[in-house]
């Protein structure tokens, strides 16, 4: 019966974009599970192939929304899915992203390159990798959930320029935006 009732919830799919490490892949479901609760979290079997579309070889990065548009479309059965790249993104008018997701639905990515410390001369750091690969997951599948930017620089929401905002912010919800979010949870059919 348990298996029936976990089956029947609306289901988040984390999808690798290129080659991505297994053990990222692994910390995500059980924290996205508690930050969007009466979803299941579970990791394609299949990713996506390095997305060699999407790269602008002038800029040596790979632009998000075409990545975004075929992600949108590789699940219809997933109510949200999120890419995980280990790629440097970009969006046009801007030196990079840290990830970008559509607005309501139903798809959105993050980009792990400039999360590493090693990006940034520093010393390699699981922990502080994983920290900030939680933090960008949960800020862009809220996104999708029709959640905006947030003031409070606490927020999982608040807009991170930097990756020093980054690592400031929590992996939280400030109080309006997790009501925010337990509104579009309950109206998404759970």
């Amino acid at each position: 019966m348990q298996a029936q009732r976990q089956s029947e919830h609306p289901i988040i799919e984390l999808v690798p974009v290129g080659n991505v490490a297994p053990d990222i892949m692994q910390q995500l479901p059980l924290i996205l599970e508690e930050r969007f609760p009466g979803r299941r979290v579970v990791i394609a079997e299949r990713g996506l192939e390095q997305p060699d579309y999407a790269y602008e070889p002038q800029r040596n990065q790979y632009e998000a929304e075409p990545i975004l548009q075929r992600l949108a479309r590789s699940n219809p059965r997933a109510e949200r899915i999120l890419g995980v790249a280990d790629l440097d993104l970009y969006a046009p008018g801007l030196n990079f992203i840290f990830g970008q997701a559509q607005i309501g639905g139903p798809a959105g990515i993050i980009g792990l390159a400039r999360l590493h410390p090693e990006f940034w001369g520093q010393p390699t750091n699981p922990a502080l990798l994983a920290q900030r690969t939680i933090k960008e997951a949960v800020h862009e599948l809220g996104h999708t959930y029709g959640l905006q930017h947030c003031p409070n620089p606490a927020c999982v929401m608040h807009f991170s320029n930097t990756l020093a905002e980054t690592d400031l912010k929590s992996s939280q919800f400030c109080p309006r935006h997790e009501a925010q979010l337990l509104q579009a949870l309950g109206r998404e059919g759970w």
